[in-house]
C-alpha cells in the first residue's frame, strides 16, 4: 500500500504578515544606533564652546609659559623661545614654594571654617519654621549672589581705618586701640579679613544644598534611631552625616577649588601686600607677569597653578571612585 503524502504550506499566524521585520532586525538596529549617538550630538555644542573658551586660552597660556615674553619682545612683536627656563627660574625660586605653602594653608582654613559653618547652618535650616527658613534663605541668595568686587570692597568700608563701622563699634565698646587699626598693615589681619569676605560668600551654597540634601533623609530612620534609645547627637552620626557624606565630599571638593583659585577678594583688598605676604599663586601669578610685566613668567605660574588644580580634581576623583568601588 503506497502511503502519500501531501505538501502543506505552512500558514502565517493571524495578524503576521511574512514581509514583517522580525524583532531585533534592521530597523530596530538602525534605532539603536541613532539612540546611541543622540546623547553625544547633544554634548557637541557643549564640547565645542569647552573648547574654544578654555581649550585656546589654555594652548595660548602653554605657548606663552614657554617663552621670554617682556615689554621689548612685545613692542618689537618678537617671539623668543627660551624652552624651560620659565620653570627652571619659578621652581628653583624659595618665594614660590612660599607661595605655595601660604596658598595650601589659606585654602585649608578656608575651607574649614566654610564647610563647618556652612553645615551648622544648613541644619539650622532644617530646624527652622518655614517663615523664619524663607527669611534666612532669602539672606543666603542675597549674600550668595553679591559679585565679588562689590562684596569686597563693602567690607572695606566696615573696616576702613578712621571711618569704618568695626573700629568704631570695637571703640565704642571699650577697645580704645582699635580706633584706628589698619586691618591690612599686617599679614595676619589681612589674611583675616580676606577669610571673613571669602567664608560669608561661600556658606550660602554649602548651607542651602545641605538643607536640600538634608530633606531626602527618608523620616523612618530617624524614627528608627529614637527606638533605639538615640538622642540627636547620635542621630546626627548615625544617620544624617553618613547619608550626607556624598554631598559634603563633593562640596568640600568644590570648595577648595574655588577657595584656591581665589583672586579678586585679596588682589582688591590689599593687592597682595603688606610686601606681598598676602599673595597666593593666582595673585603671585598676576603681578608676576601683569605687574612686573614677565609675562611668560606669569603664564608658567598659571600653568603650574592648573597643574596643581588637576591633581586635587585627580585625587577627587580617585576617592569617589574607591567609595563606589567599597559601596558594591
Amino acid at each position: 500500500m503506497s502511503v502519500q503524502t501531501e505538501k502543506v504550506d505552512s500558514v502565517p499566524a493571524a495578524g503576521v504578515r511574512k514581509n514583517d521585520a522580525p524583532p531585533g532586525g534592521p530597523a530596530a538596529s538602525s534605532r539603536k544606533q541613532a539612540g546611541g549617538s543622540a546623547p553625544y550630538l547633544l554634548l557637541l555644542p557643549a564640547l565645542l564652546a569647552t573648547a574654544v573658551l578654555l581649550g585656546y586660552p589654555l594652548v595660548k597660556n602653554g605657548m606663552l609659559s614657554f617663552q621670554n615674553l617682556n615689554p621689548r619682545q612685545l613692542i618689537l612683536h618678537l617671539t623668543e623661545w627660551n624652552g624651560v627656563d620659565n620653570y627652571k627660574e619659578i621652581l628653583g625660586s624659595s618665594d614660590f614654594w612660599r607661595v605655595v605653602e601660604r596658598s595650601v594653608l589659606f585654602t585649608a582654613a578656608n575651607v574649614v571654617l566654610i564647610m563647618l559653618l556652612g553645615m551648622l547652618v544648613g541644619l539650622l535650616l532644617a530646624r527652622l519654621g518655614k517663615k523664619m527658613r524663607l527669611l534666612l534663605m532669602l539672606g543666603l541668595v542675597l549674600a550668595w549672589a553679591m559679585p565679588m568686587i562689590a562684596a569686597t570692597t563693602v567690607y572695606q568700608w566696615l573696616f576702613a581705618q578712621r571711618f569704618g563701622v568695626v573700629n568704631y563699634v570695637l571703640d565704642s565698646l571699650g577697645w580704645h586701640s582699635m580706633a584706628d587699626f589698619n586691618w591690612t598693615s599686617s599679614q595676619f589681619s589681612t589674611f583675616s579679613l580676606v577669610t571673613l569676605v571669602i567664608v560669608w560668600q561661600s556658606i550660602p551654597f554649602v548651607a542651602i544644598n545641605l538643607y536640600a540634601a538634608s530633606t531626602t533623609i527618608p523620616k523612618e530612620l530617624y524614627e528608627a534611631a529614637s527606638l533605639d534609645g538615640a538622642g540627636s547627637w547620635k542621630s546626627f552620626t548615625s544617620v544624617t552625616l553618613p547619608f550626607l557624606k556624598p554631598f559634603l565630599l563633593a562640596t568640600t571638593f568644590l570648595e577648595v577649588i574655588w577657595v584656591f583659585k581665589s583672586f579678586a577678594q585679596l588682589f582688591a583688598i590689599n593687592g597682595g601686600g603688606p610686601d606681598r605676604l598676602t599673595e597666593t599663586l593666582p595673585v603671585y601669578a598676576f603681578v608676576e607677569g601683569v605687574g612686573n610685566q614677565h609675562f611668560g613668567m606669569g603664564a608658567a605660574i598659571s600653568f603650574l597653578t592648573i597643574i596643581v588644580l588637576l591633581a586635587m580634581t585627580g585625587y577627587y576623583l580617585r576617592t569617589v571612585l574607591k567609595q563606589e568601588e567599597d559601596e558594591l
